[in-house]
């Protein structure tokens, strides 16, 4: 007997008992749109967090004034001594492993262009800034030397408030108040997106940090020239734990912290941070697909059941077949066509039904997805697995039946 003949026996034994076929096919379609609904979401997870680690920049670290203690109260962050401009450039002088150290200050200010104006942030920093957060302008330049030491009123702003404040005309070289005083715009800052909190990292101007200490935040020239963070960027193929260690080493001896004593800062490796996200986005992806995949093996549980009821059904047809010549390898194929069969229409629907739910999930939800061509493969490549592995023994069952009992079979 060929195949065609084979298919065609099968589908029809399929149409026969069709309200049957359907309630078999429920698991498996109802597996294969769980498995590609929860991977869509798993990716759409990691992809989220790798685009915030490409944002971030790579081998980057955050130091910030940390907490002190003092009589046995544990004091928050940006308490105690606090970072100085003097300590970055230390660092980036001292450290073997850093690339570069941007001392960086943040307040928020409306910004003012004429009749319109923006809140936003506003950071005081340099180019080095720039250059680990591998931040690049899309026009314009930045800061130059004599910007940097001469309190330039200067600014590079973000697109969000290139947008906001001047729409679609070029903001380059046009003057906006930050607190009353006026700088002009030199560059415009690349796109670069949401970072891990959700904050629009577009929305900022940018200001050398010499402008910020004497001109916006009103600093006196004889004072401390306090900061807000330190962004280290550490040389590719360097170990981040060693740059670690020694820019607290260095730290510790500029604040002359005692031995055994609380540091006055903190360093945070954020590229960790995010690949610790990443990671535990990957395993959620996977456990998710996992749960989503007991579906698919329920339903090939229910295939198996309803594959034994048939061949118990049609034991006088599968022992009439034998009589007038068919082989048992005739049978086994019709029977495991049947239960593939199934798995294939099933996960056809599946797939379709996935496709909607994915789209569901992204449209009212608000959550990012991402289905590829691998989580459908995957999910109908198992569907038929399932179908297979089930369908096999039933198959095998009605396969080694003997004519002659099973023409008797009442």
């Amino acid at each position: 007997m060929n195949l065609f003949v084979t298919v065609r026996i099968a589908l029809r034994a399929l149409a026969a008992n069709t309200l049957r076929s359907i309630l078999t096919m429920l698991g498996i379609i109802i597996g294969v749109a769980a498995v590609i609904t929860m991977i869509a979401v798993g990716n759409g997870a990691t992809e989220r967090v790798q685009a915030q680690m490409k944002g971030l920049g790579s081998n980057i670290m955050l130091v910030i004034p940390g907490g002190v203690t003092q009589g046995g109260v544990r004091l928050g962050a940006q308490t105690g001594q606090g970072l100085t401009e003097e300590d970055a450039y230390a660092i980036a002088r001292e450290v073997p492993e850093v690339q570069v150290a941007a001392p960086s200050s943040r307040t928020g200010a409306q910004v003012v262009a004429g009749n319109t104006n923006w809140s936003t942030s506003i950071l005081g920093t340099t180019n080095d800034y720039l250059e680990a957060r591998e931040w690049p302008l899309s026009d314009g330049r930045s800061f130059d030397a004599a910007d940097l030491q001469g309190s330039a009123k200067v600014a590079v702003v973000g697109q969000t408030v290139a947008r906001e404040l001047f729409g679609d005309s070029d903001p380059l070289d046009q003057v906006i108040r930050v607190k009353k005083v006026p700088v002009t715009i030199i560059g415009v800052l690349a796109r670069k997106g949401q970072n891990a909190m959700g904050q629009d990292q577009d929305d900022v101007v940018l200001v050398p940090i010499s402008t910020y200490r004497n001109r916006i935040q009103g600093g006196a020239s004889g004072k401390l020239r306090r900061i807000g963070s330190i962004s280290v960027k550490v040389r590719e193929g360097q170990s981040m734990k060693v740059a670690e260690d020694n820019i607290k080493d260095l730290l510790r001896q500029r604040f002359k912290v005692q031995p055994g004593g609380d540091d006055p800062f903190s360093v945070r490796n954020l590229t960790e941070i995010l690949q610790a996200q990443e990671a535990s986005s990957r395993i959620m992806t996977l456990l998710l697909a996992a749960v989503a995949g007991i579906s698919l093996i329920i339903g090939g549980i229910g295939i198996m059941n309803i594959m034994l009821v048939s061949v118990t059904e049609r034991t006088r047809e599968i022992g009439l077949r034998m009589a007038v010549g068919a082989r048992g390898r005739d049978i086994l194929s019709q029977f495991l066509i049947e239960a593939v069969t199934l798995s294939l229409i099933g996960g056809a629907i599946g797939v379709a039904l996935g496709g909607l739910a994915t789209w569901a999930t992204e449209r009212f939800a608000g959550w990012q997805v991402s289905m590829t061509p691998a989580s459908i493969l995957l999910a109908v490549g198992f569907s038929v697995f399932v179908g297979v592995f089930f369908g096999f023994y039933p198959a095998r069952r009605a396969s080694r039946l003997l004519p002659i009992q099973a023409l008797r079979y009442e």
